[in-house]
């Protein structure tokens, strides 16, 4: 690679940077500690979980995966017009900073979030989910214009490794405020001044990636509609997919294994303060190991990768889930939350990585790249409201999470059968 083109992949791995930082903060460590002890209360060995919000009465943890597959629905309606309107007037770029500043604009209100404006906070909760899901349709949507074929496991991987040494940085910052408790200040405020760490954390770092990507331009056409454009090319990418049985199979078990991998990262924190009852340095401590080792996994993913083949490797890594799944399911020490969290680092990177450019690879030789990387966002998306409603939904149904668990190991199975219909399909390609 160019100097040149160097600095535009640092740049882009940049935004990974930037905006890892809300899912470590807010979506796996602070907000989610800070958010049960906002509608949670433990009164003489009383555990009380219930919250009354717009006048509905919800279990706090089940409200929490509500609120999340609220934001994924309204993402997976709005990416469709939205990269159809960037593909269009190809301005990714405008796209990108308007979500950045979405979401990293919620992130700092978050700030005024406290027991008397718990509607409020799930009002910003949702629209920094937004923001970020939003941004990553563009940010995605560069790969295949800045790497070539050859390169996109290791750029795919290099972006991953920047988001989650960037987000480590900044959640070792507020855990100095969280646990330290600074300049005589509670936990309570030591919290809201995170999540407005995270919101100029990403909205500064961001401006790296929107000096040094390019913009491109494409003539207008004055004849189409933009509000429709887009679920008219989803329609056409999906016309084109079921023609590609190799594709097909895949997006099929992306769908599948998507709802169990993001539901887990997203509950995570929730299971480990309310089913383990642990504490918060504790949780953090957790975390924290889960994003160094996915670093590591996230490489060590694209060597094997390169050894065997996506396929193959995906299969492996669906294989672990599967058994993290069932491991959190018997858990009951905090030992045994420590391993589980060592295990899902090294495979939560990795399975996000080599997602996303084993896409990149099997999908057609297209410009309108936009387009397909929306189709494989509005995929994820929609895996994640079934994935987040169904863990909320049987929690309340059974009374703990534990049951959603299995429900995820469920969706890894799943998963795994389309992702060998997958490679079977790529071998009789191949012949």
């Amino acid at each position: 690679m160019s100097k040149e083109s160097n600095r535009i992949v640092n740049g882009w791995a940049m935004y990974d940077w930037a905006n890892s930082a809300y899912n470590l903060v807010i979506t796996s460590t602070i907000f989610p500690v800070y958010y049960t002890a906002m509608t949670t209360s433990n009164v003489s060995g009383h555990f009380a979980d219930k919250v009354k919000v717009f006048g509905i009465t919800f279990k706090s943890a089940a409200l929490y995966n509500y609120a999340l597959a609220v934001a994924y629905l309204v993402i997976a309606f709005l990416s469709p017009v939205l990269s159809s309107i960037a593909d269009y007037r190809g301005n990714k770029k405008n796209f990108l900073k308007f979500f950045t500043y979405i979401g990293g604009g919620a992130c700092a209100m978050l700030f005024f979030f406290t027991k008397d404006t718990v509607p409020f906070g799930l009002v910003m909760f949702i629209l920094g989910t937004i923001g970020f899901c939003g941004g990553l349709v563009f940010y995605n949507a560069y790969l295949p214009e800045i790497a070539p074929m050859r390169a996109r496991d290791k750029i795919s991987a290099k972006g991953f490794a920047y988001g989650y040494v960037g987000s480590v940085i900044l959640q070792l910052i507020c855990f100095i405020f969280v646990i330290g408790l600074p300049f005589g200040m509670d936990s309570g405020m030591a919290s809201r001044i995170s999540f407005l760490l995270v919101g100029l954390w990403w909205i500064g770092f961001a401006q790296i990636p929107f000096r040094r990507l390019r913009q491109s331009t494409i003539p207008k056409d004055k004849n189409v509609n933009v509000l429709t454009k887009g679920f008219a090319e989803l329609k056409i990418v999906w016309s084109q997919v079921k023609k590609m049985p190799v594709l097909k199979n895949f997006l099929a078990a992306f769908f599948c294994y998507g709802m169990g991998v993001q539901t887990v990262m997203l509950a995570a924190t929730l299971f480990g303060s309310q089913e383990m009852q642990l504490s918060t340095d504790k949780l953090i401590i957790s975390i924290l190991t889960i994003q160094l080792v996915a670093i590591a996994g996230a490489f060590l993913m694209a060597r094997l990768s390169k050894a065997i083949g996506n396929i193959q490797t995906l299969m492996i890594v669906v294989c672990a889930w599967i058994v993290i799944c069932i491991g959190a399911y018997f858990t009951v020490t905090e030992y045994q939350f420590y391993i589980l969290a060592f295990s899902v680092g090294l495979v939560m990177g990795g399975i996000q990585s080599l997602s996303r450019s084993t896409y990149s690879k099997i999908m057609p030789e297209t410009r309108d790249t936009t387009s397909f990387f929306s189709f494989y966002d509005v995929t994820e998306k929609i895996a994640i409201v079934l994935g987040m409603f169904s863990f909320g939904f049987i929690q309340e149904l059974t009374g703990t999470m534990r049951s959603s668990i299995i429900a995820l190991a469920v969706f890894f199975s799943l998963g795994f059968i389309f992702l060998g219909l997958t490679l079977h399909k790529q071998k009789i390609a191949n012949r």
